[in-house]
């Protein structure tokens, strides 16, 4: 199922060393002019398409592009090797740089886009001239970890990876289902978890859906593979797909406080985020806290994640080591702050590539 494109917003097919990538182009008003150039990265279960709205409405002398990753979107489909952490869409995101030859863009990378374009910051630092993290994945991944510093809970990551992801969800992404029948319809995840004020999207809803049914789903793609764990909730990571890639084990991005050049950081989140949090109801452990998992072992084994505090303590650290970086809260935008605000994120955004 293919999202339609916005007026204004044209799709390019772009052949790299590494994959067919799809790439959505919102052009500068005189493409012959010098242009400041962002490229946004979306996040998991999405594609480029969610990024249309935000493209429209920079300023007419910025050129936007968005990337469809390997196995999202119009991209081509492509393994995962999780046990490279996020590198692999890292790599790609920079191949579509090659292939356009940009030397050095503004990156703008949301949810697992943020720990995306964190990695690319990491392995060519020349190629990132800002970062903008909006409701970013933590630094030391998703799940199994606790304090700020992101010690792990446990050797093998037990509850986080591919084996976190709700079957039903799964299926129903594979199967196209576009109804609101069932808490985990794409539809109902949707309206729950992206945004807090789903009636302000309108006829963009359709698009949205479409968007996130466009998630190639299996094994090397989402949500990946998983093993048995002695430890609860008796899974842990696999080394293949989507999900694995921000598995305790293969993820610490932590290093963006080392890295030199220090692009500026603009962290953008939204107060009523329930996926990225410190409180995050996509943590298996927070679930057992609330009793919705059962047999949970207890918070001195099992203790949720502290996602937001994490993102902050490592950002703290960058500014005292001499980068920089903001921290823009909206108190009414859940995970997906550019749909729930695109005013305040637009002028945000353009504020800090200006």
């Amino acid at each position: 199922m293919t999202a339609d494109l916005f007026d204004g917003i044209r799709a390019h097919r772009v052949e790299t060393a590494r994959y067919t990538a799809n790439v959505l182009e919102r052009p500068a008003a005189d493409p012959a002019a010098p242009t400041t150039t962002v490229v946004f990265v979306h996040g998991n279960v999405s594609s480029s398409h969610f990024y249309q709205p935000t493209m429209r409405a920079l300023p007419e002398g910025v050129r936007a592009l968005a990337v469809d990753l390997r196995g999202f979107g119009d991209s081509e489909t492509k393994p995962v090797d999780a046990t490279r952490g996020l590198r692999d869409f890292a790599d790609d995101v920079r191949a579509v740089l090659d292939a356009l030859e940009l030397d050095a863009v503004h990156l703008v990378g949301w949810s697992m886009g943020g720990g995306v374009v964190m990695q690319v910051a990491l392995d060519a630092p020349e190629r990132v001239l800002s970062l903008t993290l909006e409701s970013p994945v933590s630094p030391y991944g998703f799940g199994g970890t606790h304090g700020t510093d992101g010690i792990r809970n446990d050797a093998d990551g037990a509850g986080t990876g591919g084996g976190a992801a709700n079957p039903d969800f799964v299926a129903r992404l594979a199967a196209g289902d576009t109804t609101a029948d069932a808490p985990t319809s794409p539809r109902t995840v949707y309206r729950t978890a992206y945004v807090a004020k789903p009636e302000t999207q309108g006829a963009w809803e359709e698009a949205w859906v479409a968007s996130m049914l466009t998630t190639r789903t299996g094994e090397d793609n989402y949500p990946g593979d998983l093993v048995a764990s002695d430890t609860w909730p008796g899974f842990a990571p696999g080394t293949r797909g989507v999900l694995n890639t921000m598995a305790p084990q293969h993820l610490d991005l932590s290093g963006i406080v080392d890295l030199d050049p220090k692009p500026p950081v603009l962290w953008i989140r939204g107060e009523k985020d329930a996926i990225v949090s410190d409180a995050s109801f996509f943590d298996l452990n927070q679930l057992g806290l609330l009793g919705v998992v059962p047999g949970w072992p207890g918070a001195d084994v099992a203790p949720a994640q502290p996602m937001v505090s994490q993102m902050r303590a490592v950002l703290e650290s960058y500014a005292a080591t001499g980068g920089s970086y903001r921290e823009v809260t909206l108190p009414d935008a859940g995970h997906a702050p550019h749909l729930d605000e695109p005013e305040i994120f637009g002028t945000e955004l353009a504020a800090h590539i200006g």
